[in-house]
């Protein structure tokens, strides 16, 4: 406790600033999807974007599984 001011020290201390979003994280949500939306049709028509076959999912899927049964929870 300060003497003088009869105050703590931590009564000075300033609340975490929030961050001030800019750019895409400011936008509009909707305005936002559109952006996306055309950026994955423009993959798509160039032919850049993948398509998942169905032996490629669920190789993916079986490599999931066995990971998340291989887990164990944090401590913490």
């Amino acid at each position: 406790m300060d003497s003088q001011t009869g105050t703590h020290d931590t009564d000075n201390l300033k609340p975490a600033q929030k961050k001030s979003l800019r750019g895409f994280a400011a936008m509009d949500p909707q305005r936002q999807r559109e952006i996306a939306s055309l950026g994955g049709r423009a993959a798509h028509q160039s032919g850049h974007a993948h398509e998942f076959t169905s032996e490629e999912a669920r190789a993916a899927g079986k490599k999931r599984h066995a990971r998340a049964a291989g887990e164990t929870p944090h401590a913490g």
